[in-house]
Formats: structure tokens, C-alpha cells, sequence
């Protein structure tokens, strides 16, 4: 296929977090393992400037903030490369207007969005008030900025969401899950690249690794039809990965992503160079 829509790049920097949220597709948590290198940095902001459509690098986790250095120098050299440059953050960081300007003050002129995800899954009142702190400083620094809100009725049963959170909504009937309404899984306009290389078109959905083969030749060998998991979510949604592959199932699932993870989850051993990494499904935590 063709990678002329493909504008935007996000960097998984690290699957760690200091928080673990029970929505969180990544399963990020203080004891999560990942974290990219400079080095590997510098090699996917390369790969994306051969590629030729990238237009956007975001760097996002886990949580970004937590190798601050590392996410400073990326900022920069994306920038160096004509990127334009975005930063997702739980803002853990804006303990006070003073702290978070020092945070944010190396980044103003170089940071062309920063996202913070304002969330009440991240727990306390302090939490609950920290982004609002950062959005301050953003804007008194002239960075564009705004929120990630996610409520109840706005998450997504993949990843921690679908072991914690699923069994307490109304299960739907499988059958119904017969599309992916959340992904353009033919023409991805943007995808993630984790701190293994792996290229994932959704959340533990891998196209590629690009520190074994070049962004351009994944991108150009992708055939979203015969992808043994997206194809068959193209033909049918998460339903018809159940059918193709003769799937046990329960009769119902929280909502399409929750019978999608649960079926590749069953699928791993199946196809482990696609569903990957171990991150993204829970299996692994700083030194397993």
C-alpha cells in the first residue's frame, strides 16, 4: 500500500508510568519495562524523515515525563528535522505554578501541542488539579495545549480496562461486534512505534518492527487484507477474528474493543511476531 496518509508518528518513549490507571490500553504502571534510547530515537525520527508524509511526532507512554532528559533531547531533534511536535502527559509534574513552569520553560517554542490527559481514573483531588496547573504554565508560555478527558462512557475495554473494568458494564452480545469503529486500519493516518521498534496500527497490533526493516518497506508491504488480524477485522470487526480462527468466546463483551483484545489474546502463541509486545498485554513487568 501506499503511506501517503500516514502524517503522524507517536513514540510509546516508555511503557512506565507512575500511575496505573485502570483504563490504560499500554497497562502502563511504576513497574512496567521499555523505555526508548536516544539512539533508537534519533533512528525512528530518520526513518520517518525517508518515509516523506510524517508531519507530526508525538511522544507519549506510559508517561513521557518520567525520562525528562530524553524526552527533551527527541523534542529537539524532531524539531531539528522539520516536525512539528507533540507531547501527551498526565501532568504529575505541576505539583505548583512555579514547578510546572520550570518543567515546561525548555520546552516553550519547540512543543507545538501538549496534551494532558485529565482523567479521574489517576485518582486524587491533587491529581484531578494538576493538569489544570499545567495548562496554566502552557499558556502562560505560549504553548498550544489542551485536555484529554476520559469518562466513564468514553473508555475503551482494551488492555487493564478489559480484565478491571469490563465486568462491571452491561455485556452486548458478540455477533454485534461487526466492525472496528475506532481505527482506520486500511489508511492509517498515524501510528505507534513502541521502545522494541514495533509498529503498532492499534494498541498490541504490530505491522512491523522498524529497528529490523525500514519504516518505508513496512509501510509499502503492509496489505491491511491479508493481515491475519486486520484483515479479518476489516472484513467482519472483532466477530469475525472469533469466526475465522474458531474462537471459545463468551456470549458477551463490554464493547468491540473487549471482544478484539480477548480474541488476540487467545491468538498470541498464534501469531507472537503481530501480537506484541508482552507489554501491551500485561505479561510483563520490570525484571520478568
Amino acid at each position: 500500500m501506499t503511506a501517503d496518509a500516514l502524517s503522524g508518528l507517536h513514540l510509546l518513549l516508555t511503557y512506565q508510568c507512575n500511575y496505573a490507571c485502570d483504563h490504560c490500553f499500554a497497562w502502563g504502571s511504576p513497574s512496567q519495562s521499555g523505555t526508548m534510547t536516544i539512539e533508537t530515537i534519533e533512528h525512528i525520527l530518520a526513518e520517518a524523515e525517508a518515509l516523506g508524509t510524517i508531519e507530526w511526532i508525538y511522544f507519549e507512554g506510559g508517561e513521557s515525563f518520567l525520562y525528562y532528559a530524553i524526552l527533551c533531547s527527541g523534542i529537539r531533534k524532531a524539531k531539528e528535522r522539520g516536525f512539528k511536535a507533540g507531547i501527551v502527559t498526565n501532568a504529575y509534574w505541576a505539583t505548583g505554578d512555579a514547578d510546572a513552569m520550570e518543567w515546561l520553560k525548555p520546552l516553550a517554542g519547540s512543543v507545538d501541542d501538549l496534551s494532558i490527559s485529565s482523567v479521574a481514573y489517576h485518582g486524587s483531588d491533587k491529581c484531578l488539579n494538576q493538569p489544570a496547573i499545567a495548562r496554566r504554565a502552557a499558556q502562560q508560555l505560549g504553548i498550544p495545549v489542551d485536555f484529554i478527558s476520559i469518562d466513564e462512557s468514553a473508555v475503551l475495554y482494551r488492555g487493564r480496562a478489559a480484565e478491571l473494568l469490563a465486568p462491571g458494564v452491561e455485556a452486548k452480545h458478540w455477533k454485534q461486534f461487526s466492525e472496528c469503529p475506532w481505527e482506520d486500519l486500511r489508511h492509517p493516518g498515524r501510528v505507534h512505534v513502541d521502545p522494541f521498534g514495533y509498529l503498532l496500527v492499534c494498541q498490541g497490533i504490530s505491522i512491523g518492527n522498524m529497528l529490523e526493516h525500514p519504516l518505508t518497506e513496512i509501510m509499502a508491504g503492509y496489505d491491511p487484507d491479508t493481515h491475519p488480524i486486520v484483515g479479518p477485522l476489516l472484513a467482519g470487526g472483532p466477530a469475525e477474528i472469533v469466526r475465522r480462527y474458531g474462537l471459545t468466546h463468551e456470549e458477551g463483551y463490554a464493547d468491540h474493543c473487549h471482544l478484539c483484545y480477548e480474541a488476540r489474546r487467545a491468538l498470541r502463541q498464534r501469531f507472537p511476531d503481530v501480537l506484541t509486545p508482552d507489554q501491551m498485554y500485561g505479561e510483563t513487568q520490570a525484571g520478568s
